[in-house]
């Protein structure tokens, strides 16, 4: 089986990893998996919980462990944002809209990471001010 893609835009934060969590959290809200009150460090520690991801995943943020540096090339669940060169390649003024991704995204300019990852960028409004922050990823199956 190949690794099914997914995305959604999350609340801006200027620390990526503090959005990250509370994405993460957010996704927990709407739908625990069946997993129960668990927290997302004890979801990674439970064999159940890993399975779960590598056999189907969720399709969403909670298949990664954490956000990892934009050089970090590391294969397994993380979510890394792009360098700024990334975001350049499909958005030359490196400041794209979520219509900017979106497009991206959708015609192939941008591409999905590998399977089991993730990546995220800061998403703005037309007068330059971030907004919000866009992940995208694949499953690991």
């Amino acid at each position: 089986m190949g690794g099914g893609g997914w995305s959604r835009t999350g609340a801006y934060r200027p620390d990526l990893a503090a959005a990250f969590l509370a994405e993460q959290e957010s996704e927990l809200a709407r739908d625990d998996h069946g997993f129960g009150a668990m927290t997302m460090a004890e979801r990674w520690e439970d064999p159940d919980w890993q399975e779960y991801i590598l056999t189907g995943g969720t399709g969403s943020v909670l298949d990664q462990i954490r956000v990892v540096a934009p050089d970090d090339t590391r294969e397994g669940p993380f979510v890394r944002p792009l360098t700024d060169a990334e975001v350049r390649a499909w958005s030359p003024t490196a400041r794209p809209t979520e219509s900017d991704w979106t497009t991206a995204l959708s015609t192939g300019r941008l591409p999905y990471p590998d399977r089991a990852a993730a990546n995220c960028t800061v998403l703005y409004d037309p007068t330059g001010t971030p907004t919000r922050i866009a992940y995208w990823g694949v499953t690991a199956d």
